[in-house]
């Protein structure tokens, strides 16, 4: 029997989830800048940069399993984009296409203007179609487009910049 995902905030404990998810999307080349595996080590103070009161990290579940994650980082760190954050996604592969993606972008929306964002925006390689469509699919908009700016094995890609305004 597979339980109704839920979401919370994400402990240090599941680092090795959250890091374990980011790495099985590495080799696609469609999510990700990085071209090899991480460490958990690598990436603690990464996770201890997202406040729970400001940046938070969520942890999708699913069968009592981290199934995805998704996280608000700082945009820009001068203090006039305090009112933006970058959201990032990544659901593992055995949870693709069973909704989590959008159940946690959607609550993620709704969770801005509480944390204090008024702009949410996304990241996303521009041939990585089922990105772009979700994002699309919960209002975000292409507000830019940088053109062959990353090399993944030796094929040149671009990235798109999806925002969506939250409140004003």
């Amino acid at each position: 029997m597979t339980s109704s995902p839920s979401h919370r905030i994400a402990t240090r404990d599941d680092l090795p989830a959250i890091v374990a998810i980011y790495n099985e999307t590495i080799p696609s080349r469609m999510v990700t800048a990085d071209l090899e595996p991480v460490s958990v080590e690598s990436r603690i103070a990464w996770f201890e940069a997202h406040a729970p009161d400001r940046h938070p990290m969520w942890v999708a579940e699913r069968d009592g399993e981290v199934a995805a994650w998704l996280s608000y980082s700082k945009f820009h760190p001068r203090a006039a984009y305090d009112g933006t954050a970058e959201i990032s996604l990544y659901v593992g592969s055995r949870f693709h296409r069973a909704g989590l993606g959008g159940r946690l972008l959607a609550e993620a929306i709704d969770a801005a203007p509480g944390l204090g964002f008024h702009t949410l925006v996304g990241l996303v390689f521009g041939h990585n179609a089922p990105s772009l469509a979700l994002f699309e699919r919960f209002g975000f908009a292409r507000w830019g487009h940088m053109p062959r700016v990353a090399i993944l094995d030796g094929v040149d890609r671009d990235l798109v910049f999806l925002g969506r305004r939250i409140t004003g």
